[in-house]
């Protein structure tokens, strides 16, 4: 299991442990790594904004708060399916890891013979998918910096292959024309900008906020376009 996959699963872990808590040492032989590895994980988590802490005492580990778990959740087997199929397509481009995490969740409060069913109809959907991924190393500063409102420092290169450094405030993510794009205000141009994700060489987040534009203001979506979630 590699370290991405780890995290996911200690997470979950912890999540169904709820208020028992698990210590390290548990942690460590469930996962086959060491104690040290467990509290670098958790340290980890916790930079993340996951609300775990350590519980001193005979009966101390790592707890979630509460308000972490989940509730009962009433989802069928051709609902989980659906999202893992929609997961597997998506790999590799915007918040598709925390997609795979929500889903995980939602595996884990469904009961036994529901989840297996469920795995069993995903395995019989097969994809062959090309779609070219994004590295997380620009992935994850950008997923960050438009969900917290953050500017970013961006390496790019643009269509003629020339390499210029930018700062700018992200407004949105937009697929089009098979690419993902960052729709930002750039402050080299001093103009909104559509930035290719395969173009961005590095991506770095700083602690400035970022302006938020009205996406009025921003201009035209194409005709297309619409939100991933639509309103209710």
């Amino acid at each position: 299991m590699n370290r991405t996959d780890r995290l996911y699963a200690l997470r979950e872990e912890l999540r169904r442990a709820g208020s028992t808590g698990r210590t390290a040492a548990r942690l460590a032989h469930q996962f086959e790594v060491s104690v040290r590895t467990i509290k670098r994980d958790i340290s980890t988590l916790q930079y993340g904004g996951f609300p775990v802490w350590a519980r001193s005492g005979p009966s101390g580990g790592y707890v979630v708060d509460a308000s972490a778990t989940l509730p009962p959740v009433n989802i069928t087997v051709a609902e989980a399916s659906a999202l893992a199929t929609a997961l597997a397509v998506a790999q590799g481009q915007p918040f598709a890891s925390h997609g795979t995490a929500a889903l995980a969740k939602l595996l884990s409060v469904m009961d036994e013979r529901a989840r297996a069913q469920a795995k069993r109809l995903s395995n019989r959907i097969w994809i062959n998918d090309t779609t070219e991924s994004i590295g997380s190393a620009v992935l994850s500063p950008v997923e960050q910096a438009l969900q917290e409102g953050r500017v970013l420092n961006l390496v790019y290169s643009d269509a003629n292959a020339q390499v210029t450094s930018r700062q700018v405030d992200p407004q949105l993510l937009a697929r089009l024309a098979g690419h993902w794009h960052l729709v930002a205000y750039c402050r080299l141009r001093q103009q909104i900008r559509w930035f290719r994700l395969d173009r961005i060489q590095q991506a770095t987040l700083t602690t400035q906020t970022a302006s938020d534009i009205p996406l009025a203001d921003i201009g035209e979506p194409p005709p297309s376009a619409r939100p991933v979630m639509s309103p209710r």
